[in-house]
């Protein structure tokens, strides 16, 4: 038994690394491609290392196109992510903390129809969007991408509840005799609970609002409000000839705000994740 556990141990961790390969491997040659010349990127396909090591990729790709370079792009991003992902954060614990401690009629309506928006995909919101967002004249401007934030996220608002109904009552109640009220109480004793639960929807905000592209696409016209993923689409023109390594450098400087968030955020996400299951 002792022989076919260890057996099986074995080919679990071997089958894991093959796998982990198997994932890891497009980004490693995305950046490994990103210090090739272009002439060898797709010649030596087959080779992580590139034959003659060169920055001239970031030097150029940063320099962006049609006059805007990338800087413009990545603070265009960050004030896009940053801002909206604020804006998600305070709105949806909000939100949440009045479904999980305030009573109030039709509650289970309101909770009811919340989540149903979570099952409306985003094409369908597009063109009455995009109209409205026209008619309040937010085309080519940053608002459509930020505002909307501000008035919650369903899937982060049902996150922060089940982490505020996992606290016990009895600290609200405790709260309530020193004299506190609904706001003390939401500031003073949720607040510094959740915190865990609020880093979670905060990385998980900044993620999908910096990878977005769809959004950038429809409301942005002007190259310096681009945001990076935007701008990484326009800087492969199929009408010429690409500059795939430049590409490629970019790609590579676009990941590392997410990959540097998570590395020091990893713990309160994991935290955030395994304890929002829990009920109080």
């Amino acid at each position: 038994m002792a022989k076919r556990a260890k057996r099986q141990n074995i080919i679990y961790h071997i089958a894991t690394f093959i796998l982990g390969i198997i994932m890891i491997y497009p980004l490693l040659w995305m950046i490994s491609s990103s210090f090739k010349e272009n002439a060898d990127i797709f010649t030596t396909m087959g080779t992580l290392i590139p034959p003659k090591f060169t920055v001239e990729n970031y030097i150029e790709g940063w320099k962006g196109f049609g006059n805007v370079s990338f800087a413009t792009f990545f603070k265009n991003s960050f004030i896009v992510a940053g801002i909206g992902t604020i804006g998600t954060v305070i709105s949806s614990a909000i939100v949440a903390y009045g479904f999980a401690r305030i009573p109030f009629k039709g509650k289970d309506l309101w909770f009811t129809a919340m989540m149903i928006t979570l099952m409306l995909p985003f094409q369908v919101q597009i063109i009455p969007q995009y109209i409205m967002f026209n008619t309040l004249n937010w085309i080519n401007t940053f608002y459509p991408l930020i505002v909307p934030k501000f008035f919650g996220s369903a899937f982060f608002i049902f996150l922060i509840i089940q982490f505020i109904r996992g606290l016990p009552l009895e600290l609200d109640e405790s709260a309530e005799i020193d004299g506190a009220g609904r706001i003390g109480i939401f500031w003073w004793i949720i607040l510094p609970l959740i915190k865990p639960a609020l880093i979670t929807a905060s990385l998980f905000s900044f993620y999908w609002t910096w990878d977005d592209f769809l959004g950038p696409l429809l409301y942005l016209n002007q190259a310096t409000l681009y945001t990076v993923s935007l701008a990484l689409k326009n800087f492969a023109d199929p009408t010429t000839i690409t500059n795939w390594g430049a590409v490629f450098a970019m790609s590579v400087l676009s990941l590392m705000p997410v990959l540097l968030i998570f590395i020091f955020f990893q713990k309160y996400l994991t935290e955030g994740i395994a304890t929002t299951g829990m009920k109080g």
